[in-house]
């Protein structure tokens, strides 16, 4: 699965780990977690995110 990184900072959100800590279960991608989710790290909405090459 596609890996995102944050442009704001360097968190990079992995699929194969989610975000538990905020509602996002291991193995879901990218596309599917909530529009109001936010970076972790940082703060930023999902809209800030690129793919990682």
């Amino acid at each position: 699965m596609q890996k995102y990184k944050c442009t704001a900072c360097t968190y990079v959100y992995d699929p194969e780990e989610g975000d538990p800590d905020n509602g996002v279960e291991p193995g879901t991608p990218f596309e599917e977690i909530p529009q109001d989710w936010l970076c972790p790290e940082c703060g930023v909405p999902k809209e800030l995110f690129v793919p990682l090459d």
